[in-house]
């Protein structure tokens, strides 16, 4: 495994883009077998990029939201599912590293550590059939007994479970002091009466294994009980961690996905002689526009981030400027892989190119949470002044 050192965002990305390359080559084989690419995990671990979002101290990266975003952007345009799945690793190492940075929390260390030498990896688990995913109620229920809670339900869209040694997930417990409070969890996938069901079929996004997850009497320790919340609310903490890292580190993969698509498009037209071409210069130009557009919203999101101007007033503004980040991105790479199919013609719609696996792949974006249809509706909410939800926190 790489040693642990302070590397810069150009460092990173170079690592990334050679990944990406060696990725790009097991890509197609992957998404035709709808296998997980442990292989890719690997050269992952050997790069260091397991522990690409833990703190330097701690034997990590030490790599910031922007950092993550870079690279992110640059691994997705090899291959996107690859990335989408390692994102569920990244981004909660790096929501629970900003926690440990404000607490010292020792647990949190360890956590961290293990996930710097490689021997944990994380996957967050909160998708359920008929729930919206928006980290405000779950179907999957929390009973108390001593030292702790129970916990039974299934989880969909299970991203990272092939591989992910922990996980974070939410539970319902109906009888909390107060009223229902949703409880945030950390749960080994090795523990008793975890087991994961071989589900995933999907249009794209097919390496990532997103199977069910089905929890029967699992127990969790109160210490595992990280936070809890009322039922139904809107919850300053999450907005901080889950929001503020997952909707950005998403928009990144799909704008990488387009990003790739548009190279592989820029090269194909090169070769072929076809670059005087006006008619596809106009594309090309409009797809490059919109891919900007992308990477502008989303540094300006880590912007925001980092000088706390996400968290800093309302937690519904907070999650409305959030699920923008990740619209803007997620719909922009829809947008851009249509255009290009005007250029690439024929060639977009045959296996034999990984164009087509692109255009797949970036059709999740819009459903993933937050998904457009609910960002849509809160963003204008919020706008409008109409609370969708109170605020806890």
């Amino acid at each position: 495994m790489a040693t642990a050192q302070r590397s810069s965002r150009d460092e990173l990305v170079e690592i990334a883009t050679g990944l990406a390359r060696r990725f790009a080559d097991r890509a197609a084989d992957h998404d035709r077998d709808s296998t997980f690419p442990y292989d890719n995990y690997a050269d992952l671990r050997e790069a260091g990029l397991l522990g690409l979002t833990v703190p330097e101290e701690l034997g990590g990266l030490g790599a910031g939201l922007g950092d993550v975003l870079a690279v992110l952007e640059r691994l997705a345009s090899g291959d996107g599912a690859t990335t989408l799945a390692v994102t569920m690793h990244i981004s909660p190492v790096g929501q629970w590293a900003a926690v440990w940075r404000r607490t010292g929390d020792e647990r949190l260390a360890e956590m961290l550590r293990r996930a710097a030498d490689g021997s944990l990896v994380w996957a967050a688990l909160t998708a359920e059939a008929g729930v919206r995913n928006t980290m405000t109620d779950s179907r999957t229920t929390a009973t108390r007994v001593d030292g702790g809670f129970v916990i039974n339900g299934r989880k969909i869209f299970a991203t990272n479970s092939a591989v992910a040694t922990d996980f974070s997930t939410t539970a319902r417990y109906e009888d909390a002091e107060g009223g229902p409070r949703l409880l945030l969890c950390q749960v080994s996938m090795a523990q008793e009466g975890v087991k994961i069901h071989p589900t995933w079929d999907a249009l794209g996004m097919r390496a990532t294994r997103s199977d069910d997850v089905e929890f029967t009497d699992v127990f969790v320790p109160d210490e595992r009980v990280v936070h809890s919340l009322p039922v139904g609310s809107l919850d300053r903490r999450v907005l901080e961690t889950v929001w503020s890292w997952a909707m950005p580190c998403f928009g990144a993969v799909y704008t990488g996905v387009a990003a790739g698509a548009l190279d592989w498009t820029v090269e194909r037209v090169v070769r072929s002689g076809r670059a005087d071409d006006p008619v596809l210069q106009d594309v090309i130009g409009e797809c490059r526009i919109t891919l900007e557009t992308s990477r502008a919203v989303l540094h300006r999101h880590v912007d925001d981030v980092q000088h706390g101007r996400i968290s800093a007033g309302r937690v519904q503004e907070g999650l409305a400027r959030c699920a923008t980040a990740k619209y803007v991105a997620a719909t922009n790479a829809t947008q851009i892989v249509q255009r290009l199919v005007d250029v690439v013609g024929g060639p977009a719609f045959t296996r034999a190119f990984p164009f087509e696996r692109m255009w797949r792949d970036v059709q999740a974006g819009p459903i993933m949470p937050m998904g457009n249809l609910a960002a849509r509706r809160l963003v204008g909410a919020d706008t409008l002044g109409v609370a969708t939800a109170p605020e806890h926190g």
